[in-house]
């Protein structure tokens, strides 16, 4: 209970921020820390929590290429965030999160343009209510939200490395998260049922995938531990914003429930700010693997705290990779 008053009253935590910071209020001071430009690569930058982060990111500095499923719609963020900051250096790139051939051609792209990699930021989400397949016959939420992301920042991270050392300033990868991560038991986790249900509930798979992310970021905050590289992955929980997934996500917030929600929600700028604290703060140098919230570290489920279920993931999902990779070029 004293949680949640903190967080209607909005009573900051020791980041001095809390949950109605907005994003541009935590990055207020951010610009003059870093001695050259960043460049950053966010997915679902086209709506919701995912374009205010790429306006504000592009407000304070940092150069931006934007992953992009429908282009139209990429072009019309860029001139969005370029009519408010018109000197932003904006790259737009053709991106299908739901497929590995995509991202290989993203990822392509973005190498050809020799540009460095400080930023990951794995946002974009989606919720079905009900059960597609992608093109690599996966599950379409956990293609999209989870497996897409793994891949990506398979691709990237060796870049971000690379980069790191190069400029001395560390990189940064965030996975954004929810709680309803915690929904999660454990015996309703099972990789094979993710891929590919028998039973299909758009809530669960979702919350599925969320908890993935959470481990996912613990599973490479360890190996990236191990090679003492200086780069970091964190996962955050935006909080409950009023974006396409709430209006998509029928059966989430029920008739009943919804006005009790609504006074939980958060506008974009607030729901983005746990993201922008986390990728551009200098107060959690060298943290990793952790889970944040409202701009302050918070405490994660026991499931996506166990070490052996998110190695056991990440193997999983990397065979499965190497799988389909493997059959689309037979």
């Amino acid at each position: 209970m004293n949680e949640t008053l903190r967080y209607l009253a909005g009573v900051a935590g020791p980041s001095g921020f809390g949950s109605n910071s907005t994003a541009d209020q935590v990055t207020q001071d951010c610009p003059c820390l870093f001695p050259s430009q960043l460049t950053a690569i966010i997915t679902g930058a086209t709506s919701g929590i995912g374009a205010e982060t790429a306006r504000v990111l592009a407000k304070r500095g940092v150069r931006l290429v934007i992953p992009a499923r429908d282009i139209k719609k990429g072009a019309e963020l860029k001139k969005r965030v370029q009519k408010e900051s018109p000197h932003a250096e904006i790259f737009l790139l053709e991106m299908d999160l739901s497929s590995l051939a995509s991202i290989k051609r993203f990822c392509s792209e973005f190498f050809s343009l020799g540009l460095p990699l400080n930023i990951l930021i794995n946002n974009a989400g989606r919720f079905s209510q009900k059960l597609e397949l992608s093109e690599d016959k996966v599950e379409m939420t956990f293609a999209t939200n989870y497996m897409g992301h793994y891949f990506l920042t398979e691709m990237l991270l060796e870049k971000m490395i690379e980069t790191a050392d190069q400029t001395g300033i560390e990189g940064r990868i965030v996975n954004v998260s929810s709680v309803i991560h915690s929904w999660v038991k454990r015996d309703g986790f099972r990789f094979n049922h993710m891929l590919n249900p028998v039973s299909y509930n758009g809530t669960r798979a979702y919350a599925q995938t969320k908890l993935a992310n959470v481990l996912h970021a613990k599973e490479i905050a360890s190996q990236l531990k191990a090679r003492n590289a200086r780069v970091t992955i964190n996962a955050v929980h935006p909080g409950i914003v009023k974006t396409g997934i709430i209006r998509e996500h029928k059966g989430f917030i029920t008739d009943s429930l919804f006005f009790l929600v609504s006074k939980l929600l958060k506008t974009t700028s607030q729901g983005a700010s746990t993201t922008c604290y986390v990728v551009l703060s200098q107060q959690i140098n060298g943290v990793s693997g952790k889970y944040f919230s409202d701009c302050n570290e918070k405490n994660c489920s026991s499931l996506a705290n166990d070490e052996s279920l998110g190695r056991m993931l990440w193997m999983q999902t990397r065979a499965l990779i190497h799988r389909r990779l493997c059959q689309s070029t037979s």
